[in-house]
């Protein structure tokens, strides 16, 4: 373009300095060609007036043969045709052809001019000789007679030869003339675009991305506003660009980490945009280049659908989708949102999963609260009601009676409690009081205090521990209630058999365990039954409030360890719960 620019500067002038010059060349040729001739015209009638002064004694008394001769002489000297003709038109004297063979020249048009008014010229093609000629005529008068004529004739090719000459000199100072023009204009055109191809390039390192590129101005004239100009407009650029990579980046930093899905697609459902949430929600992956359907990205017919219903009405549409695999809960919504010209569908996924579940939890809690509640307080009210009703009256009813009260009224205050405890462990407002101690002394108190309710059960209780087991870091009254529960629910629920209290490293922890060969657990109640108030068996459960395996689960977990269980129906259960290691092996005396 930048070329194009160029010769369309540079080659206008060319063409006007071409044609100046053309035009130079044709007018200085003629004027020249007009001047020789005059001055051809003038030179030759002042030799005519010679002449016919010389030959006037000739002419009158028309000696030919004296003309031929005087004819010839004049020729030779003065270079020209000389042509002596009587008043009546007849040649008496030729110094180029035969006067005899002549025909008359009366009514040439300098003789006709020359016998009027005593001069006369002509210019024009001579059928004698076969080329342009000039003929100049004089009229001699002898006594105020007119005796004759003397004409002269010179051949135009000398001048043509001389103008040619001359046209040719021109020709060439024009050609050089014109090179030299070419060359400035090429240099005046390079100059004047020389900032265009500078603000081109500057122009094309932005449009590469360089957006410091810029341009000094040099001058003050209309390239250097528009220098200045271009600037001003490539820093407004470099502000936008920025703030719209900054918003670009704080968009995309927004959607990676914000827990609900985003997916855009346009009107023909092509996925433009997917964040990792949604492509987790969905269970697939981000669409690479081109982008997938939302069909292929969610694989959801009930999302589709509601995805068809928001595009058909233009509305929004929001739903609660209830999704097989993954099991999960999903909110959708799906906005219309116009672009320029098109439209988009923006599709926000919220997972309310967990809120449903925790849902449940409170339900399940709410319930099982009522549940436990329940027995107590009906039988508390049916013995008052009993005591109120007569049995006052017989002292030892009245105590059992109230021994029976006492031990519900027990039973609430170990339910209150221990609720109370876990809601304490749960908010963070029990402390542990960490230390590093031998696994002994955690395991080996609860087991010495249970061992005679063991044995009412008929059940051998062992503990077996490595020698070279490691200090772990634990509160040892806490870790001692964990090692508690576990231990009475195996006695508990262990009809006949041993419990087996057994601990071991695994790597940077303490892995303590406690197997019965009880009654076991089944497969669908393994996920939930350190769930507050979950109880395995409820037909079976031997009282107890159904809390002891969730404080020991959130024990456990402030410790920062794991606990698990493993058992199968019918051959008992192995509960499993890890504590941090914080030494080498240490001998248990």
């Amino acid at each position: 373009m930048l070329r194009r620019v160029r010769w369309r500067i540079a080659i206008p002038y060319l063409l006007l300095i071409v044609a100046l010059m053309l035009g130079l060349a044709i007018y200085l040729s003629e004027r020249v060609r007009q001047a020789h001739i005059a001055d051809m015209e003038t030179l030759l009638l002042a030799e005519t007036e010679l002449l016919g002064e010389a030959a006037a004694p000739a002419l009158a008394e028309r000696d030919t043969a004296r003309l031929n001769e005087q004819a010839r002489h004049w020729a030779e000297v003065l270079q020209v045709r000389v042509t002596f003709i009587a008043p009546d038109g007849t040649v008496l004297g030729e110094s180029h052809e035969d006067r005899a063979e002549m025909d008359r020249h009366l009514y040439r048009p300098e003789v006709q001019r020359a016998l009027a008014s005593g001069r006369g010229s002509s210019t024009r093609f001579s059928n004698t000789v076969g080329y342009d000629m000039l003929y100049l005529a004089h009229r001699v008068t002898v006594d105020e007679a007119t005796v004759g004529v003397v004409r002269l004739a010179v051949s135009l090719q000398q001048v043509e030869t001389h103008v040619a000459r001359l046209r040719t000199m021109i020709l060439v100072a024009m050609l050089a003339a014109t090179v030299l023009a070419g060359l400035l204009a090429v240099f005046i055109a390079s100059r004047i675009t020389q900032p265009i191809r500078a603000l081109t390039g500057v122009a094309e390192r932005i449009v590469a991305g360089d957006f410091h590129a810029r341009l000094f101005p040099t001058t003050q004239d209309e390239v250097g506003q528009l220098t200045t100009a271009f600037n001003q407009m490539a820093d407004t650029m470099q502000e936008k660009m920025s703030a719209l990579e900054q918003g670009r980046s704080r968009l995309a930093a927004v959607l990676k980490h914000m827990a609900d899905g985003v997916v855009i697609t346009d009107a023909a459902g092509q996925v433009l945009l997917v964040n990792p949430a949604a492509a987790a929600l969905l269970g697939t992956v981000e669409p690479g280049s081109p982008p997938a359907t939302l069909a292929q990205l969610a694989r959801r017919h009930q999302l589709i659908e509601l995805w068809k219903r928001s595009r058909d009405s233009g509305q929004e549409q929001t739903e609660l989708l209830e999704l097989g695999y993954p099991e999960a809960t999903l909110q959708a919504t799906i906005t219309p949102v116009q672009e320029a010209e098109t439209r988009a569908f923006l599709v926000i996924l919220q997972d309310l999963t967990r809120v449903r579940k925790l849902e449940q939890v409170r339900r399940d809690f709410v319930s099982n609260v009522s549940h436990e509640l329940r027995t107590p307080l009906a039988s508390l009210k049916a013995l008052v009601e009993t005591l109120r009703d007569g049995a006052m009256e017989d002292p030892p009813a009245a105590q059992r009676f109230l021994t029976r009260i006492e031990v519900e009224v027990d039973a609430l205050t170990q339910l209150v409690t221990e609720l109370l405890e876990l809601a304490r462990i749960e908010a963070g407002r029990a402390p542990l009081r960490l230390q590093p101690v031998l696994v002994a002394d955690i395991v080996q108190t609860p087991v010495e205090r249970l061992t005679p309710q063991a044995e009412r059960a008929g059940l051998t209780l062992r503990v077996t521990l490595p020698d070279d087991l490691p200090l772990v870091l634990a509160d040892v009254e806490r870790a001692r209630q964990v090692v508690t529960n576990l231990v009475h629910n195996a006695i508990k629920f262990t009809p006949a058999g041993e419990v087996e209290v057994t601990a071991g490293r695994q790597g940077d922890e303490v892995a303590i365990s406690v197997r019965d060969t009880g009654v076991g657990i089944a497969e669908n109640d393994l996920p939930r039954i350190f769930e507050r108030f979950y109880k395995a068996d409820r037909a079976r459960s031997g009282g107890g409030t159904g809390l002891g395996l969730a404080i020991a689960k959130h024990v456990v977990q402030a410790h920062g360890g794991r606990i698990w269980a493993e058992s199968v129906e019918g051959q008992g259960s192995t509960f499993t719960f890890t504590l941090p290691a914080t030494s080498p092996a240490i001998v248990t005396p």
